[in-house]
């Protein structure tokens, strides 16, 4: 067995490409897939979690309950409600949807306004040439007027959207030389925005998913709120425990939801702020960690710690990326929270105040939101009898461990990328060489070999040949 680094490939055109640890988000979209598939396994093979794993599903595919059905209806009844909610009690999926839809309503009535300014630039000198050529002589200007109006509107006539505007519009001169399945690759290459609706069959659901990162997936609001919070939150002493205004609380709430395009500034106030993150998380229909990986999650304190980590790492690869990618925003946020917990003296030798959050703290605070079998009645975790004390000791421990953890939970490791990519070589050989150019040219490290060593490559159960 080779150690960690060793990992190494070559491609069809020569390049030896060593696989090393890479975040998750820079995976393509159908490595992403894979790598989900060869969790699951790990984990049912390896890891002994007593308990039944399972892949949760995207928040949009789940089956309404008939309570929710006739509560929707209720609200479409409800004369008095002027909007549908884009972000708050929604799917994750479909509040990223939202947000992507009113970048593009935005980005579209841009274009929109330029487009109309240069159609109207665009008549101007036309109308006054035209003007002039009425008043010439008819002698003189024959031959000058079956040419003019050609000169005149070529240069103004609009021309096709750049390619780099076109859906799906990526580096196609990285897929010039393949040979085979150009039209399947093609095909591969459409980029996925999030949310979108997928093809029932699993075999048909690969040739919709792209050989190139997605986009990230985290909702307008949790990134603003984490973004103005460390910016202007993070010597707040008891920043997440101290009380906020509900009112103003209330309207930025229904800013969100509204899809008006919101920007949190240094006089909103960080514990309104920090407050809206909380609900935003405590209102989701599904917890970000799923409820079908509650258990899962739970007993990986059973685990010794470096067994824990790896477990945990895994059944983070199985959550839906909208989940997985708003989570390691989150995570990402809550530890810079906890390195500013302690007092410290700056750089001119002043004592900065602390904001006491230590992980343990943030833990106990976003874990019951992050991690439930049910929504609780109560705005916090309720403790009803024993097991429910042991089960919130349980969720603080899982949370506070992800806190302090969480780069590398979302590095992917070679030998996963390696068990991902031999995957892909037993269907997909043409799009495993695609995958190994686009690593090689993001590798500092990869060199060109002699012919006569492409066919022999160094890591014996990843062979792959032309």
């Amino acid at each position: 067995m080779e150690t960690q680094g060793d990992f190494t490939w070559n491609s069809m055109s020569g390049r030896s490409v060593r696989l090393k640890s890479v975040p998750v988000q820079s995976l393509s979209e159908l490595e992403r897939a894979r790598l989900q598939e060869v969790a699951f396994y790990q984990l049912q093979q390896d890891c002994d979690l007593s308990c039944q794993i399972t892949i949760p599903k995207d928040g949009q595919k789940r089956k309404k309950s008939l309570r929710k059905k006739l509560d929707s209806l209720g609200k479409e009844k409800n004369k008095d409600r002027e909007f549908i909610p884009q972000a708050f009690g929604m799917p994750l999926s479909q509040v990223i949807a939202n947000d992507r839809a009113y970048k593009l309503k935005q980005d579209s009535q841009r274009e929109e306004q330029k487009d109309a300014s240069d159609f109207v630039a665009s008549l101007l000198p036309f109308g006054s040439k035209k003007q002039n050529k009425e008043l010439s002589s008819s002698n003189s200007s024959l031959s000058s007027t079956s040419e003019t109006p050609n000169e005149s509107t070529s240069p103004n006539t609009p021309e096709p959207a750049p390619r780099a505007r076109r859906r799906g519009a990526m580096s196609v001169d990285s897929i010039t030389d393949l040979d085979d399945n150009q039209s399947r690759l093609l095909e591969a290459l459409q980029l996925s925005l999030p949310a979108e609706v997928q093809n029932k069959k699993e075999k048909a659901r690969d040739k919709k998913l792209s050989l190139n990162p997605i986009y990230r997936q985290v909702p307008r609001l949790v990134d603003s709120c984490c973004q103005h919070l460390e910016k202007h939150g993070l010597q707040t002493v008891g920043i997440f425990r101290v009380g906020s205004s509900k009112k103003r609380v209330r309207q930025l709430r229904e800013e969100f939801d509204r899809g008006v395009d919101v920007s949190l500034e240094e006089e909103h106030s960080v514990h309104d702020v920090a407050a809206l993150l909380k609900e935003f998380l405590r209102d989701m229909p599904d917890p970000l960690l799923t409820r079908e990986l509650y258990t899962a999650f739970i007993n990986t304190i059973l685990l010794d710690p470096e067994e824990q980590l790896s477990t945990l790492q895994l059944l983070i690869y199985l959550l839906p990326p909208c989940n997985c990618d708003t989570l390691h925003r989150l995570l990402q946020f809550l530890s810079t929270v906890a390195r500013h917990a302690d007092d410290n003296v700056d750089k001119d030798g002043q004592e900065v105040t602390g904001n006491k959050m230590t992980s343990l703290n943030l833990a106990t605070i976003f874990g019951p939101n992050l991690l439930h079998k049910q929504k609780s009645s109560d705005k916090e975790f309720s403790v009803q009898s024993s097991a429910r004390a042991e089960e919130s000791t349980a969720i603080i421990a899982v949370v506070q461990k992800m806190i302090e953890s969480y780069e590398a939970l979302f590095m992917v490791p070679p030998d996963l990328q390696n068990e991902v990519l031999i995957s892909l070589l037993e269907t997909d050989p043409d799009v495993v060489d695609y995958l190994l150019r686009r690593k090689a040219s993001q590798s500092s490290t990869s060199t060109i070999l002699p012919a006569a060593v492409q066919a022999c490559p160094q890591f014996s159960t990843s062979v792959f040949t032309p």
